[in-house]
């Protein structure tokens, strides 16, 4: 098995869902830290998902990030894994309005 840190970024993320991650097969993808920083004059809220067999399983929705802030979705002692065929989606009630910053521990 082989480990690999990696970082994943994602730049002005809007209202159509922007998929941070797909994992591949025979992989395991485990999720370190992930922060969304908004980019505009005016709060936006945000979803964080993950779609697994077409099922979307929510880690936040509809969550409020203020002018010049950012909201930490995983990090610390929270680690989020994912499995093969797994995407971590990314949606903004505001057009180009989130820069999204993914780190990532993948296993194949």
């Amino acid at each position: 098995m082989a480990n690999t840190f990696t970082s994943y970024v994602n730049k002005d993320v809007g209202t159509s869902a922007a998929t941070v991650v797909t994992v591949g097969g025979a992989t395991q993808t485990t999720v370190i830290g992930m922060s969304c920083a908004n980019t505009t004059t005016s709060p936006v809220t945000v979803d964080v998902y993950i779609t697994r067999s077409a099922v979307n399983y929510y880690l936040v929705e509809a969550a409020t990030v203020p002018v010049g802030g950012s909201l930490v979705i995983v990090g610390g002692d929270q680690k989020v894994v994912l499995i093969a065929s797994d995407a971590l989606k990314v949606v903004s009630s505001t057009a180009a309005s989130i820069d999204v910053v993914t780190s990532a521990l993948n296993i194949t």
